[in-house]
């Protein structure tokens, strides 16, 4: 009871201590004055609207800013309040929302960190960034969640490949950086990959490489098969691939001195085996594959701050998106993963499967529309050939009538 008393007190006094960098819900009308709209020459940028989408948990908390035009970059972003942060000696923890209610195909669903160098207004898709973080989809080769750091001026993929979420409905996705080196990557509260950031990084130059004076010894025998000395080829294996056919007759209006003397066409030769090659036997001398030896990169430099992000200035959405419709929302940076369990337990146990639940129950509704509407088309075809075989039992004057009687109606 004491200690999960003292737990309780630990988490508590954690999130009070906890620092909070920024923080976005989107939950009131005038988050567009806190976001800047990159207007960069010569690119098409689409617009972000306000909504919680055609389903959701709770229609208030759940708006969010949504991708509304196809086939276009985006490219929206806001500085922090309290300008530079850096996370040195501390965690760092980018949390935020992704919904592809479009059921995307093709576009990035990926939030950027930046530094204070960047000119909010000319954002675009080279603009340097220090962090890249969250899905990208494109087609069924591409579902994968970045995880990019730029370290020593240079952009660094992930060595992993971490497999993003490409349903209809909210995920919530947490970037964890951790002083000692380490990282975690969550979906909806699951840790999906963990690590060290030099070993799933190419950070550094590799610790060791190959010896540049070890050379393989020439008595080095790698081969794990040889020929068997003691086999012999047959004596009549050697037989041409090719024989002249023996059922072959020259015709008979052929000409030996218009046409050439005359061959017999060639034809495969059923006695003949190929290439002869003598059996395989164990190597009594093989030695193993070499390998060659290493020794210490005199370029390598271990970096016990590879986690460090010096100034992290602001946040933003740059990316492209063929079929637009998702929705970003619930973004917070701050250091403590306490604090942002705290803020994610009403999405992931309340909003998410009320969400869900939404969603199952209009997909019902318009299942049952669309069976209504099938079973109205064929009695409606039923109707249209009773009508026609009618017609085809009436004489002339009979159908000339009905026609009449017809069109009264509708006039009717």
């Amino acid at each position: 009871m004491k200690f999960l008393v003292l737990l309780s007190l630990l988490a508590f006094s954690q999130i009070i201590s906890a620092k909070i960098y920024f923080r976005e819900d989107f939950a009131e009308t005038d988050w567009a004055k806190r976001w800047v709209q990159s207007k960069h020459p010569n690119k098409e940028f689409g617009e972000f609207k306000w909504t919680a989408g055609k389903f959701y948990g709770d229609a208030e908390k759940d708006k969010g800013i949504q991708t509304s035009e196809d086939a276009r970059f985006y490219a929206l972003s806001s500085k922090f309040e309290d300008e530079a942060f850096s996370n040195e000696g501390k965690d760092l923890v980018i949390q935020y929302s992704v919904k592809h209610e479009q059921n995307i195909d093709c576009g990035g669903g990926y939030i950027k960190l930046f530094d204070c160098g960047l000119e909010q207004t000319d954002l675009h898709g080279e603009s340097p960034y220090r962090i890249m973080f969250g899905p990208d989809i494109c087609g069924p080769g591409t579902k994968k969640v970045h995880v990019i750091f730029n370290y020593e001026g240079k952009n660094h993929l992930i060595n992993k490949e971490i497999r993003c979420k490409d349903d209809v409905h909210t995920h919530l996705y947490r970037l964890v950086v951790k002083p000692d080196n380490t990282y975690k990557v969550l979906i909806d509260g699951e840790v999906v990959e963990k690590g060290e950031l030099e070993s799933d990084w190419n950070f550094l130059p590799p610790k060791t490489i190959k010896d540049p004076d070890a050379k393989k010894p020439d008595d080095w025998d790698d081969r794990p098969k040889i020929d068997d000395p003691e086999d012999k080829k047959p004596e009549d294996w050697d037989k041409p691939e090719f024989i002249p056919d023996p059922e072959a007759t020259k015709p008979e209006d052929w000409d030996d001195e218009m046409d050439g003397e005359w061959e017999p066409p060639q034809i495969n030769n059923p006695e003949y085996k190929g290439e002869w090659k003598p059996k395989q036997i164990d190597n009594p001398n093989y030695k193993g594959p070499w390998v060659h030896p290493e020794v210490p990169n005199p370029e390598y430099k271990a970096d016990p701050q590879l986690y460090l992000q010096k100034e992290i200035c602001a946040a933003g959405f740059d990316l492209w998106q063929v079929k637009s419709g998702t929705i970003f929302d619930n973004v917070l940076i701050t250091d403590s993963e306490a604090e942002a369990d705290e803020v994610s337990e009403d999405l992931l146990k309340t909003r998410l499967p009320a969400e869900k639940k939404m969603k199952e129950e209009q997909d019902a509704e318009e299942e049952k529309k669309r069976k209504e509407e099938d079973e109205a088309k064929k009695a409606d075809e039923v109707d249209k050939e009773l009508d026609k075989d009618e017609d085809n039992d009436l004489d002339d004057d009979e159908l000339e009538d009905k026609e009449k009687a017809d069109e009264k109606h509708d006039e009717l």
